[in-house]
């Protein structure tokens, strides 16, 4: 597929399905399916690269999107992983020092790959012929709920992407992960997360943490910013379906309207993630200084919800421990005060709304496993050396991230020291 993009907030203009493929599109059951190859090879919009992939990234992409799909989160599938035979050369860190590795394919699928970037490029062309064909053709066979084409219904369009996109990006925030790379070539239309490379989930909760090596200085795909830049995209997409509609007005109503909507969405979420069933006047200062503290005091996000749900306010010394052994903070004694006023605030409302059943829905909101980029490292690692039992054991594992799985244990931890600075663990590349 031909599409543009703005590419770290800049318009990079015609770019395109450089190394995926469509094969097919079928219908199973009155959903659609397409079905993609990643990384065999050259396509008319490669430009100067081979259109191949290799096992590193195959890996990453084929466990990633399998664990999003598990964890609730809109998402494409991965059908299969397989070796090409090939060897191919990357410079994985961009530093010169390109090697030789074993190429790899992912067939991927998803009801559709259309991305904002479609629009955007029909609309800088002026093609305004084919950008019409492009939406009546996305509204007939994925948006049918709309009706028939209109000025009206090109609206509804935009407002249910809109929708979508930010139902995503709180299931993003949900679960501590960070994309890396939100180009708006990387936004879905159906408000689906696609093209996974250089991701990462939260370890040591920090907002202005990014995993992409490329925006490590500017940051601005970093965790925190996630929802404002799924704004920006959409502000870009608005631009681009404006030659349909003609008319700013309620286009811009619409973007207005979306950061008190996503606010709104992030603090349900996270009273979900704290067990907290009813409103109150200082819900969201309980919100913000607990993120204030977590930041602070460097716990690990996974587990520290996680471990939440089995807090008993009666035991706060108990639960003050296990905090302790899920942060990675060399001092975590100077941030006790704090955290033991968090503690008591929220114990108070946990007094005065009892749930009998508050375990059990927090546990359904905050999965006790995810993929962390040092587990997915361990998977190519002995992947490369031709074991492939931890990509199944994580792809096992990863179908159940919310069960207690006893014999999953060990990848209940927080990330291991040899994992800080190693490549693949902490920092990735857009190669990756």
């Amino acid at each position: 597929m031909c599409y543009g993009g703005h590419q770290f907030g800049s318009w990079a203009g015609q770019l395109g399905d450089g190394r995926a493929i469509n094969l097919f599109e079928t219908k199973v059951h009155d959903q659609r399916w397409a079905l993609q190859l990643k990384g065999a090879g050259l396509t008319p919009y490669s430009r100067t690269a081979d259109g191949l992939a290799v096992l590193r990234s195959s890996v990453r992409e084929y466990l990633c999107s399998e664990a999003m799909y598990f964890l609730g989160v809109p998402t494409t599938r991965a059908l299969s992983l397989m070796l090409t035979g090939d060897e191919v050369l990357r410079d994985m860190m961009y530093d010169g020092n390109a090697a030789y590795e074993k190429g790899a394919v992912v067939c991927r699928v998803a009801p559709s790959f259309i991305r904002f970037g479609n629009f955007q490029i029909l609309a800088a062309r002026g093609e305004t012929e084919n950008l019409k064909k492009l939406t009546d053709y996305t509204l007939r066979y994925f948006y049918t709920d709309l009706g028939t084409p209109s000025k009206e219904t090109y609206i509804a369009f935009f407002k249910e992407i809109v929708k979508r996109t930010m139902e995503m990006i709180v299931h993003w925030q949900r679960i501590g992960f960070v994309h890396g790379v939100m180009n708006t070539d990387n936004m879905s239309i159906l408000g689906l997360t696609i093209d996974y490379g250089p991701y990462g989930w939260l370890e040591n909760y920090d907002p202005g943490w990014t995993p992409n090596t490329t925006d490590a200085q500017g940051k601005r795909y970093r965790f925190g910013n996630q929802p404002g830049i799924a704004a920006w995209n959409l502000f870009q997409l608005a631009n681009a379906l404006y030659p349909l509609i003609g008319e700013a007005a309620p286009l811009e109503e619409i973007i207005n309207g979306i950061q008190e909507d996503y606010e709104k969405s992030y603090l349900d979420m996270m009273k979900e993630k704290l067990g907290l069933i009813h409103r109150f006047e200082t819900e969201k200062l309980l919100v913000a200084s607990l993120e204030d503290i977590l930041y602070a005091s460097e716990t690990d996000m996974t587990m520290f919800f996680r471990l939440l749900s089995g807090f008993d306010p009666k035991d706060k010394a108990g639960f003050l421990h296990k905090w302790n052994d899920s942060s990675y903070a060399v001092a975590f004694e100077k941030h006790i005060p704090a955290i033991n006023e968090w503690l008591d605030n929220y114990s108070a409302l946990l007094q005065a709304h009892p749930d009998p059943e508050r375990k059990k829905k927090m546990d359904t909101v905050n999965p006790k496993y995810v993929l962390r980029n040092y587990m997915a490292q361990i998977a190519i690692d002995a992947a490369d050396k031709g074991d492939y039992s931890f990509i199944e054991e994580f792809y096992l594992m990863l179908q159940k991230p919310y069960d207690e799985q006893p014999e999953y244990e060990r990848w209940f931890a927080k990330r291991p020291d040899w994992a800080v600075n190693k490549v693949g663990c902490s920092m990735l590349s857009c190669s990756s």
